[in-house]
């Protein structure tokens, strides 16, 4: 029986023509070897399985040829390349830095260097990992880099070039290596198994692509798993089984879910990715990415970046076509924020179902992203006008019905609005105690429908400004929950819970603390606390002061010598203390 060897030992590259995904390179070490400008040091750089040490390897085995080819490959025929083949070299020593770091290791690296080729022009040195090597190890070499013996060379692979030392890299030519391709993968993929003898479905060396993550090593070590588990016959759906990948089917599913604004029908496909195995915030993160390859496919510039087979890119197109941007921008940043939050959250099943029922109704009015103001969402650069799915116009109860050109279609029941309420001018309030505060000016109803473009439409029914009713305690229910939603700010957070807003008017709240650095504190950040209490209460007519607490519960802020006397005053012993040896304040 014939030794098994795997494809990522037995499909190694052995010329440069075979490296896979680095043409710019190759033909860059080629033509150095070609015109006789070899540099003494080399640094290769570059994500893990991109073809490093066998770029370097090739290198040395080339440049010490006797019959190198015009186009800068080895023969691999001359006694030089068949003692390189066969592992019995001495012109090329390989040191793998990872275990062999130590000063003793680089001093006996440095006493080889001394000796001469014994066939060939130059002796090749290969540290693989070299970031690995200790800080003294770094320094012994750092001479022998700089002018080494004029036959030989250092090559230096690393998959973390930010570790290294710069007096190391500033004696290196450092070359970059690019993560390899979906599409190259899959192109080296079928050749593997056109000459194993193995039928593999497109979509599933995809798949395999995919979960290399750029590495082509790791790509083939998946080929030969699921090749195993296959019997020679790669399918899609028994790729994705056996690599634990859920299918993109589902995430389509839910697009076209939250299009429809089918809460339902998304809690259930939540439901069987779960019992499929799948850990939610896997689950989370692939559709954050499927979001994200949909709007790169919504336009033909962006649409060569996605990374998947061509009729994936056609039907990922087609699914993008209905979507618009505001939709997309919408559910990334839903997506983002449940991954933000899913780990500290207690009932994290609960989270995901929550994105799923916002991203079910992801164009709900809000203070951001509605009507033409500021705060509307604009369309990535490849967009001419927006396509696909319209948002469903808000149903509104009018006092006052006023003919308009259509009658707008029905919206779901969750977006009914209570009426706008006339514009007043607010009352005003009596001078403060704090010192005076810039107030940023506050999206105005009036303002968006005096517009001249908008004259046409003032009939029309708007939602620019939200008056729910609401209560006191669902104020304070909302102050607790951005303490909870914001605990990172901790000094901001320490303020609020020891202070809670009042009502001063009908839609005025006030807030006091108790000095001047919580006020300036809070008044940073009150644009934003009201922004939240708005969208919580759905009532942008809310407004929230601060000011300094008054009374006999404000502390007192004491003086040094204050503090002094009161001391000696509640404690005799203190007091004798002071007075005896005459101590003073500086």
């Amino acid at each position: 029986m014939e030794h098994y060897i795997v494809s990522a030992r037995k499909y190694r590259p052995s010329t440069f023509a075979s490296v896979v995904g680095q043409p710019a390179l190759t033909a860059t070490l080629k033509n150095a070897i070609a015109s006789d400008r070899l540099a003494h040091a080399y640094l290769f750089c570059g994500s893990r399985g991109v073809g490093k040490t066998s770029c370097a390897r090739i290198f040395a085995k080339t440049i010490n040829c006797e019959n190198p080819g015009p186009d800068g490959e080895a023969c691999n025929n001359c006694s030089s390349c068949a003692a390189f083949n066969e592992g019995r070299s001495l012109n090329v020593v390989e040191l793998d830095a990872a275990s062999h770091n130590s000063i003793e290791d680089i001093r006996s690296m440095i006493e080889q260097v001394q000796l001469p080729p014994t066939q060939g022009r130059y002796r090749v040195f290969i540290i693989d990992e070299v970031h690995m090597l200790s800080t003294s190890a770094f320094n012994a070499f750092l001479k022998t880099l700089e002018e080494p013996p004029s036959y030989v060379i250092f090559i230096l692979a690393t998959t973390e070039k930010h570790k290294i030392i710069p007096t190391i890299l500033s004696r290196c030519q450092i070359y970059d290596f690019n993560r390899i391709t979906v599409r190259d993968m899959v192109d080296h993929l079928s050749y593997v198994a056109r000459n194993e003898g193995i039928t593999a479905d497109p979509a599933a060396l995809a798949v395999i692509a995919g979960k290399a993550d750029g590495a082509m090593r790791d790509a083939l070590s998946i080929f030969d798993q699921v090749a195993a588990s296959s019997r020679g016959n790669i399918t899609f759906q028994s790729t994705i089984d056996n690599l634990n990948v859920l299918d993109h089917a589902y995430y389509k599913r839910l697009i076209d879910a939250f299009l429809s604004n089918n809460v339902p029908e998304a809690l259930l496909i939540y439901k069987q990715i779960r019992d499929k195995g799948f850990d939610s915030q896997f689950f989370v993160n692939g559709l954050a990415l499927y979001i994200r390859d949909l709007m790169l496919a919504s336009g033909q510039q962006t649409l060569p970046m996605l990374e998947v087979p061509d009729q994936m890119r056609a039907e990922m197109a087609a699914t993008a076509s209905r979507c618009r941007p505001e939709f997309l921008y919408k559910a990334m940043d839903l997506c983002n924020e449940t991954d933000l939050n899913y780990r500290q959250a207690s009932n994290k099943q609960f989270l995901v179902e929550l994105m799923l029922i916002k991203l079910c109704q992801p164009l709900s009015p809000s203070h951001s992203d509605s009507g033409d103001g500021e705060g509307q969402l604009k369309p990535i650069a490849a967009f001419t006008e927006p396509h696909g799915v319209e948002p469903q116009p808000l149903r509104r109860q009018s006092a006052q019905p006023q003919p308009v050109a259509s009658a707008p279609s029905p919206a779901p029941a969750s977006y009914d609005i209570r009426p706008l309420e006339p514009m007043v001018a607010a009352e005003p309030r009596p001078a403060m105690t704090a010192r005076p505060r810039l107030r940023t000016p506050e999206l105005s109803l009036r303002k968006t429908l005096t517009r001249p473009e908008d004259a046409v439409d003032a009939a029309a029914p708007h939602a620019d400004v939200r008056s729910a009713s609401y209560t006191d305690a669902a104020v304070t229910d909302s102050w607790q929950s951005y303490i909870q939603s914001h605990n990172t700010a901790r000094l901001l957070i320490n303020i609020m819970r020891n202070c809670s807003p009042v009502r001063t008017g009908d839609d005025s709240f006030r807030v006091e603390v108790e000095n001047d650095i919580q006020l300036n504190l809070l008044n940073d950040n009150l644009s934003d606390i009201t922004s939240y209490l708005r969208d919580a209460v759905i009532n942008d007519n809310i407004t929230l002061d601060a000011v300094i607490k008054n009374g006999p519960s404000s502390p007192k802020t004491w003086t040094e010598r204050e503090v002094l006397d009161h001391m000696k005053r509640t404690n005799p012993d203190f007091g004798a203390f002071v007075d005896d040896f005459n101590l003073t304040l500086l």
